[in-house]
């Protein structure tokens, strides 16, 4: 039996903002998102690509078309369930009140977790918040819509993935070229890790960070690396929102990331490495920029801790 974990909205947001070529979610067997309210909250509006789950003499129906054995990522959410742990409700306050006078309440996306935890080897997520504190945050993954055919799937457009919630995100030139992405994100600050020009911020100085390097091995981020934190850390004092691009989002920009955190966290590029890992799974910086970041992490920390010879990535 699989267990039951928490999945933070942000979580659900990168998940479904992962991509190869195309968006993760054109695969089948990648996310399988479980509505268990009730059909009219459902109807009125819901988190894109989810399944309502009915519910008939206590068993939870699962569509045909899930296939929970085959599934990465199973996530169930109902309205607002924030715990893992039943809540103790006390109908009468008199102290006296027998066992059969109170009860435990569990919330509907926890009851479904459970009733299908056995038919997948990996954890059922719960979102915490349910859809009230994900649609808040994520207004913009609100749908109404209940089928999705391939094709459409096949054009969705991902957004940058979240790396510090409200604060910075990670993303490729297109998404930085996207009104609605920047309006949707309230992105105030740029951080172009690429030799395309952006079109936004292109001639306020204090919003863009243009770092001008080549996609190869021969690219050199290291003289950029303290103005890079610095700014950063300004803005993320000043209350704005920061999206880090290169052409792909793949390696300048990760790398570029990784300095940060690292300098922010005083932590190893080992462990910065997993926390960007998390968000974005097909990262990938060049042995070059990985070089470099492992003489980042001796100037930050004072000496080398990660082996980059260790397959660590």
């Amino acid at each position: 039996m699989a267990a039951l974990v928490l999945c933070e909205p942000t979580e659900l947001y990168n998940i479904l903002n992962q991509v190869t070529k195309l968006s993760r979610l054109t695969e089948p067997n990648y996310l399988c998102l479980l509505d268990v309210r009730s059909k009219q909250e459902y109807d009125e509006s819901h988190v894109i690509t989810a399944h309502r789950v009915k519910k008939k003499a206590d068993e939870y129906l699962i569509p045909d078309s899930v296939d929970l054995e085959c599934v990465k990522y199973c996530v169930v959410y109902d309205d607002h369930t924030s715990s893992l742990e039943a809540i103790l409700r006390d109908d009468n306050e008199d102290d006296n009140s027998s066992n059969s006078e109170r009860e435990l309440l569990i919330g509907a996306a926890i009851q479904c977790g459970r009733a299908i935890s056995h038919r997948t080897c990996h954890p059922v997520r719960i979102l915490r918040g349910g859809y009230e504190s994900f649609s808040a945050t994520y207004h913009f993954f609100r749908t109404q819509k209940i089928i999705w055919m391939p094709q459409e799937l096949d054009e969705f457009q991902p957004y940058p993935v979240e790396i510090m919630p409200g604060k910075i995100y990670l993303g490729n030139f297109r998404q930085a070229c996207d009104p609605k992405i920047q309006k949707d994100l309230k992105i105030k600050a740029h951080v172009n890790v690429s030799m395309e020009t952006g079109p936004f911020f292109v001639d306020d100085a204090d919003r863009l960070l243009h770092i001008q390097i080549e996609d190869s091995l021969e690219a050199d981020i290291s003289p950029f690396l303290r103005h890079l934190c610095h700014f950063i850390g300004i803005h993320i004092e000043l209350g704005s929102v920061v999206l880090v691009f290169s052409t792909l989002g793949i390696s300048r920009s990760c790398a570029a990331i990784l300095a940060y955190l690292m300098h922010q966290n005083q932590q190893t590029l080992k462990k910065s490495w997993a926390d960007v890992k998390k968000c974005k799974n097909n990262m990938r910086p060049n042995r070059a920029l990985v070089a470099q970041l492992s003489q980042w992490e001796k100037v930050i920390l004072g000496g080398f801790v990660t082996n980059i010879s260790d397959p660590f990535y």
